[in-house]
């Protein structure tokens, strides 16, 4: 797993590059704040009910939650099902909220 740093995700996203983000918070924080990440909550994830991302196996996938934990974990147990580039995003929302607000 490599880390990817939010002002490097906010930068590629605001070039227009089409990026793969998984959020994997719960409902109730992607309904708060968002990147336009698509909601797979971590839970999900552990229970490998992920065929939404099979798709993304060789991709490039950026995961992302509140500060950076669950998102490692979940990046993590993708590259145990198969993944091949899996990115945490450090800091998670924390990070992207006090580098560039909501």
């Amino acid at each position: 797993m490599e880390n990817i740093s939010a002002a490097d995700v906010k930068q590629r996203i605001d070039s227009g590059e089409t990026l793969n983000l998984v959020d994997v918070r719960e409902p109730h924080e992607h309904e708060d704040f968002n990147i336009g990440g698509k909601l797979v909550p971590l839970g999900e994830i552990r229970a490998m009910q992920v065929d939404e991302l099979e798709d993304l196996k060789d991709q490039e996938v950026i995961v992302y939650c509140r500060s950076g934990g669950r998102s490692g974990q979940a990046a993590m147990i993708l590259e145990t099902m198969g993944f091949q580039n899996v990115k945490n995003l450090t800091g998670g929302m924390l990070a992207w909220q006090d580098q560039f607000g909501k």
